[in-house]
C-alpha cells in the first residue's frame, strides 16, 4: 500500500512502540522505506544558558541511543533524530521526505487537548499524506 512510511516514537512507558511497528509492516508494500523518528522538544535560549552543554548533548546522546535501539525492532527502518515543535516537526518532515503514510500512537484526548491539542490531532489536520493513529 505504502512505498515511505514515517513511525513518530515516544521515549515513555504508556507508548507502544511495538504495536506502532506491527501496523507499519502491515501497511507497507514490498521494499518500503521505514522512517523511525523522534522529535526533541526545542529548549529555550533562557534556559539552556543554566544547563551544562555537557548534559544537553548527553541527553541528545542518549535519547539517539534509544531511537536506535528501538528502530531496530523494524526491519530496514532508518532512525531520526530531530528537534522543533513535534505536531509541526513531524508534518515538515513527511512533506519534505516524500513520506505516504504516518503511523502514530496518540492518547486518549483529555481536558487539557481541548485548549492545546494533541501531536497526533495536529499531525492528522494538517499532513498531505495518509494518517494512521493507534489508541
Amino acid at each position: 500500500m505504502y512505498k515511505h512510511i514515517l513511525v513518530p516514537v515516544v521515549f515513555d512507558e504508556d507508548h507502544d512502540t511495538q504495536a506502532s511497528f506491527e501496523i507499519a509492516r502491515t501497511l507497507a508494500d514490498d521494499g518500503a522505506k521505514f522512517t523511525v523518528i523522534h522529535v526533541l522538544e526545542a529548549v529555550p535560549a533562557y534556559f539552556t544558558a543554566e544547563i551544562p552543554s555537557k548534559l544537553l548533548e548527553k541527553s541528545h546522546d542518549d535519547a539517539a541511543k534509544s531511537l536506535a535501539q528501538r528502530a531496530k525492532s523494524l526491519p530496514g527502518a532508518s532512525p531520526v533524530l530531530i528537534s522543533g515543535h513535534a505536531g509541526r516537526t513531524l508534518v515538515e518532515y513527511a512533506e519534505e521526505h516524500d513520506v505516504d503514510c504516518i503511523v502514530i500512537a496518540s492518547h486518549r484526548p483529555g481536558f487539557g487537548d481541548l485548549f492545546l491539542g494533541s501531536t497526533a490531532a495536529r499531525v492528522v489536520r494538517h499532513a498531505k499524506c495518509s494518517v494512521h493513529v493507534i489508541r
